[in-house]
């Protein structure tokens, strides 16, 4: 995740309040459980990209021995495979 954990719940409470008073929403529950839907959304979202490293590096994984023999860097392997995955999955990070 690109920015700390803790601030998604400021930056959540922020978001909900700014919206509240502007009047560009109208809570049909409490202002803290739309904070914490919103914190939730966000963490969901900002995990995207740590849950497709983790898919590319399990796919590199199996394929380690033929990485190994052809001496290829694995770096570039990770970069590549997780391009091709955005592009085919239209996937933004």
């Amino acid at each position: 995740m690109r920015i700390p954990k803790e601030w998604v719940a400021i930056i959540s409470k922020e978001i909900i309040e700014g919206l509240l008073k502007n009047q560009l929403i109208e809570l049909k529950e409490s202002k803290e459980r739309a904070i914490e839907v919103l914190e939730e959304l966000m963490i969901d979202e900002l995990m995207v990209e740590d849950r497709l490293n983790d898919e590319v590096r399990g796919i590199l994984k199996q394929h380690e021995t033929e990485i190994e023999k052809g001496r290829m860097d694995f770096r570039v392997l990770f970069d590549l495979t997780k391009k091709k995955l955005v592009r085919e999955r239209n996937i933004i990070l």
